[in-house]
Order: C-alpha cells, then structure tokens, then sequence
C-alpha cells in the first residue's frame, strides 16, 4: 500500500520538475530604434524558480544582474525587475549600440537568449548645390543635392514645382552610414523663371515631415516685344491705344516708339504714356508702320504695327456691297447644285433605255430586238459592201 501511495506524489515531483526545466527559457525579441531616441530591452522567463536574470551588450560587458546596476552609463536604466522579467532602457541611442545583447538566466546549465539592436541612422537636411544666380537663359546647370548620415542609405526625390522629376543617384558608404546624392541637368530658358526645385529625402527613420531643400531660379533673359491695339479697324476721328507688351528679365528699359523709322510727327495727337501710344482722333496722315523697342543689358527686340486709316462712309458701302455678292453668290452656287442633283438622278434612272425607245416606235419595225438586230445587220451588209466595191 506505501507503493501504492508513492506513486502520485512520484508522477507529481516529475511534473513539477519537468514544467520548471520547459518554463526556464528566457523570451527576448529584436528591436529597432532610430538614432537618438530610447530601446527598451526586455527578457521574460514563463516560470523561474528564483533564479537571476542578466542583460549584457554586444561587448559581453553586464548592463545589469537583476536589479543591480553593473556598467556606469548614464544612459542605461532600470525599467522593471522580478523573478520573471528583467526590462532595461538606453536612452539617446548611437549607431555604436547596435549590436547582439544577450539575456542570461543562471540554471545549470546557464540558458541564454539573444535580442539584435537595429539603430536607424537619421539622415541630415539636404543640400542642393550648383545654382548660379542669375542664371542666364541658354546655361547649361547642374544642381545636385546631398544628405549623410542615413541608415540604411536615404531615397532622394526631385520636383519642379510640384511635379516630380527623376535625377541621378549616387550612394557612398561612409563608416555604419551612407552619403546619398542625386544630380539634376537643367538646359535653362526664360521658362525655368521663379521655378522651384525642391529636393526632398525619404527614410524610414523620417516617420514626419520629411527633410527637404528647395532653390527657386532666377534667370535673366533678353525682352521680347508684341504690340496690341485696340481697334480692328481704324477710322477716321476714332481713339486709337496700341500698347507695346516686353517681358524680359531684368524689365526692359522704358520702350521707344517710332513712325517709319523716325519720330513720332504730332505729339498732340500722339500721347506716349509708359508703353502706351494714343491716338486722340485719327486721320489719314497717321497711316504708317509704328515700331516700338525695348531691351536690357541681355538685348533688344522690337515690333511693328501697320496702321491704315479707312474712311467711315467707304467702310460702310464696302460693306454693304461685299454682303450684297455674297448673298448672289451664295444663291447661284445653291440653285447650280440643285440642277447637278437632278439631271444626275434623271440620267441614271432612264440609262439604256433611250435606243429601246426609239426602236419601238419605228414604224416598219415589228418590235425592239428586230429593230436592233436588222440595223445590225444592216450596218453587216454595208461593210460587205464597201469591201465589195473596193
């Protein structure tokens, strides 16, 4: 019966022991943490039968044994320590922390877990490089933009205003981080005027606004000049405004206005105001080419209006008789395809039918086929004839 009895507490004892052995594994898991900011390291034991836990760094140097601090780091700090979980931190984390850490709990045998630290190295604020200001249109720029310290290797990004555009990437290893550049070719033109290019870095390590850089260019070009005039067609006795439009970087200098390449010949009547030219009440002695001209230190350009001063009274009668031909027209060409339509419709609706026609209603034939066939015959007899006689 003793036999009996020790049975359970035998198969007890063992349970026990064997639950203890499987719960005594240390559970860690990986961190990654971007540089700068704090990991939290944490070991955890299922069941532990008051055995002390460790965490020691890559170097196999103890941070703490249980809640004993073991290496002098400021840095390094208790979080919270039990028989079943040991939980330290390390603030303002370096690249140089990065590594293996290993939990330890002291059973016989020592069992160990190991927890890898991935710090992300946080890339600097780009820097675009290689603008000339002003550029001149027709320059041949190249802006490069640069960002170190990222890890893993930053991403960088170009846009032209708010649409992107693909630049040339280069990616140098610099120590645990990388030097990331990305390269732009710009043909400049009076377009890329107050352009902005903006350089922006992308990263993992960048969960806000991402960093970014932006150069707006200036460039300069040579004038371009157009006239605009405010009467379609001029009369006499009207007002006239023609109005000389340049744009050029830097602004042109005050326009010059001319009448066949000389001065203007009645300034009371021709008002320059700015880059206006008015004309109070026209007459036909304003009839000419008007030229105005602008420039900068990039150049000069100029445009020609052709002012012809109509009468009012032949304006109008040219008017009248222009709509009253076209409205003639307009009827002869209408009343002309009518009759196209017509006669074509007809033709095709009675083609072949003319010669049958005509055979019936002969007075010596019997009916259309015998018609036929005798003028053929006929014709036969003529031609035998005539070979006959020859």
């Amino acid at each position: 019966s003793n036999d009996i009895n020790q049975i359970p507490l035998f198969f007890v004892l063992q349970c026990g022991v064997l639950r203890s052995i499987s719960g005594q594994y240390p559970l860690v898991q990986n961190m990654t943490v971007t540089e700068g900011g704090t990991a939290n390291l944490t070991c955890r034991v299922e069941y532990n039968d008051n055995t002390s836990l460790q965490w020691s760094n890559p170097a196999q140097q103890t941070l703490f044994f249980g809640d004993k601090k073991a290496l002098r780091d400021n840095r390094i700090e208790l979080v919270h320590a039990s028989w079943s979980e040991l939980t330290i931190s390390i603030s303002d984390v370096t690249l140089s922390d990065e590594g293996m850490y290993t939990c330890s709990l002291f059973t016989m045998p020592v069992r160990t877990a190991k927890a890898y630290l991935t710090v992300l190295g946080v890339p600097e604020k780009p820097e675009i490089d290689g603008l000339t200001k002003p550029a001149m249109e027709g320059d041949h720029i190249t802006l490069t933009c640069m960002t170190q310290g990222s890890k893993p290797a930053a991403d960088l990004r170009w846009f032209r205003n708010e649409k992107e555009i693909k630049g040339a990437k280069e990616v140098n290893a610099s120590g645990k981080t990388f030097t990331v550049r990305s390269s732009l070719q710009l043909h400049v033109d009076r377009n890329d005027d107050g352009v902005a290019y903006t350089c922006k870095v992308d990263h993992v390590a960048l969960t806000q606004t991402p960093q970014q850089a932006t150069e707006v260019l200036e460039v300069h070009y040579a004038p371009r000049v157009d006239i605009i005039h405010s009467l379609a067609v001029p009369q006499e006795g009207q007002y006239l405004k023609l109005e000389c439009v340049s744009k050029g970087n830097p602004s042109p200098d005050p326009v010059k206005w001319t009448k066949d390449g000389g001065e203007l010949p009645d300034l009371d009547r021709m008002i320059v105001e700015g880059r206006e030219l008015t004309f109070t009440s026209l007459n036909k002695t304003d009839n000419g080419t008007y030229r105005c001209e602008a420039g900068n230190h990039l150049g000069t350009s100029s445009a020609e209006y052709v002012l012809y001063v109509y009468d009012p009274n032949a304006v109008g009668q040219h008017g009248t008789d222009h709509a009253l031909i076209g409205g003639v027209v307009a009827v002869v060409v209408f009343v002309t395809l009518c009759l196209i339509i017509v006669l074509g419709r007809y033709l095709a609706r009675h083609k072949g039918t003319y010669l049958t026609n005509e055979a019936k209603g002969a007075d010596d034939a019997p009916d259309a086929d015998t018609a036929i066939i005798n003028a053929e015959g006929n014709h036969a007899h003529a031609e035998e004839k005539k070979e006959y006689f020859i």
